[in-house]
């Protein structure tokens, strides 16, 4: 046998899986600005249209519309 074909090609690992979600989660759109801003507006008015919480609002509306 000659000495090429002897030689062991080095063993090479898989190649790593890519996390890929589900179809419906790849296709998924941030919510659109005006959405957000109507739910928070909404979410105001559910509590009480306290002032100082609008950074929550709009994250808690972002959050909400994502998961719909």
């Amino acid at each position: 046998m000659s000495e090429i074909a002897k030689k062991k090609t080095p063993s090479r690992k898989p190649a790593a899986k890519k996390k890929v979600g589900t179809p419906a989660e790849s296709l998924k759109v941030a919510p659109a600005r005006h959405d957000i801003e109507l739910m928070a507006y909404q979410l105001w008015v559910k509590r009480g249209r306290q002032h100082g919480e609008d950074t929550q609002d709009w994250k808690q509306a972002e959050e909400i519309l994502r998961n719909q």
